[in-house]
């Protein structure tokens, strides 16, 4: 309800919530459901919200998780609006948002690191590396939309698992 930095600083808290507390998805699951909702337009934590609580409860779940994730919020706003306003440049609030930020970062920085170990659990040193080259080149050097690449990385991957699964089994010769 009180997060800070908008949807993204949310997503390792609903990570602890969602992979470890309750464990309703797995870290694969988790990390591709954040892969996609990067793609789409529009705030990642509603949508990982709606995806989420579609899983657990259905269409009833989607809703009610969707409106728990913006209605707080929306509520909160409306009562403290004033408040922010009048109180913004105040020291203490400054010295609270500046306090935040390492705190906020720390929690990205944690759940980066777990996908990183995830990915190099599953693509190797090699992989990895060629991945997270390519990936940097693309985003910093080239400029290129993170919503692009994540598409582009996800239909490498359906490819390349198709093409696995039409290959035929090596016969041994034992019968």
């Amino acid at each position: 309800m009180l997060g800070y930095g908008g949807g993204p600083s949310s997503i390792p808290l609903v990570h602890k919530e969602v992979v470890d507390r309750f464990k309703w998805l797995s870290d694969e699951e988790f990390s591709d459901i954040l892969a996609i909702g990067n793609t789409l337009p529009g705030p990642i934590a509603t949508k990982m919200a709606g995806y989420i609580g579609y899983r657990v409860g259905g269409v009833t779940g989607a809703i009610n998780a969707v409106l728990a994730t913006i209605l707080p919020t929306v509520i909160l706003m409306i009562l403290f609006i004033g408040f922010l306003i009048k109180y913004r440049e105040s020291a203490i609030v400054q010295g609270i948002t500046h306090s935040i930020i390492p705190v906020v970062t720390v929690m990205l920085g944690s759940l980066a690191y777990k996908f990183f170990k995830q990915s190099h659990d599953k693509l190797g040193k090699k992989g990895l590396l060629l991945l997270g080259g390519i990936s940097f080149i693309c985003f910093v050097l080239l400029n290129i939309h993170p919503a692009i690449l994540i598409a582009v990385l996800l239909i490498y991957s359906l490819v390349k698992k198709t093409k696995r699964e039409q290959k035929p089994e090596k016969q041994t010769g034992v019968s």
